[in-house]
């Protein structure tokens, strides 16, 4: 026998691991720890310099194609949410304030309905030649094919003649604005049908001449 004496048994935790897996453990949690930690702190960094969501508005928007002179009706309206940043100036917000108005030029699907896109009064804060002292004045044109040849800002002359006919027309209007060329169907009836911008004593001229007389236009620019 060797005089080494009785062997000291080896400590241990609570759960049976010596001091040398006791360190590893710990290492070993420390290096999750602090994997951790980073995670969370990039997260943390990542949320404060994302930008915070935009404000957002609701506006009346077209559900659908819409040409020139169409009676608004809920189905060709959606309230949509957009950024706040993105809403044209005088977009419209509440659909049933839009309901039974007519628009003044064709519209693509999902386009934001503002005050100048329908007829009304809206149209006559435009520039014109005319003048701020203007109405909204409805003209039926003889020939159905000149409704093609205009569109809403053109400026045009209006012409009346004898419905017997005759060699000489009548100078109606002069530069007056075109706000709409309304969509009449396959049917256009008695001729094209204009909306433009005049003064009240060219309208008077124009409803006048509109019982008496054969009207045509004359483009003047665009």
């Amino acid at each position: 026998m060797t005089g080494t004496g009785p062997r000291r048994p080896r400590r241990t935790t609570a759960r049976g691991l010596g001091p040398r897996e006791l360190r590893t453990a710990v290492s070993r949690h420390r290096v999750l720890l602090a994997g951790g930690l980073a995670a969370a702190a990039v997260a943390a960094g990542l949320s404060a310099v994302a930008p915070s969501p935009e404000p957002a508005v609701q506006v009346v928007t077209a559900a659908r194609e819409l040409v020139a002179g169409t009676p608004l009706t809920p189905d060709d309206l959606v309230a949509s949410t957009v950024p706040e940043a993105l809403v044209p100036a005088g977009a419209l917000s509440d659909v049933d304030a839009v309901v039974g108005r007519l628009v003044a030029g064709p519209v693509r699907r999902g386009e934001p309905l503002t005050d100048v896109r329908l007829l009304g009064t809206e149209l006559l804060r435009q520039p014109s030649p005319g003048g701020s002292d203007e109405v909204v004045v409805p003209v039926r044109v003889a020939e159905p094919a000149a409704g093609a040849l205009v569109r809403p800002g053109d400026l045009i002359d209006v012409l009346g003649a004898s419905p017997e006919g005759g060699a000489t027309a009548t100078e109606l209007a002069t530069a007056v604005r075109v706000l709409s060329v309304p969509e009449l169907g396959d049917d256009p009836g008695e001729g094209a049908l204009l909306v433009v911008a005049a003064s009240r004593a060219t309208a008077g001229r124009l409803a006048a001449a509109a019982v008496t007389s054969r009207l045509s236009l004359v483009v003047r620019s665009r």
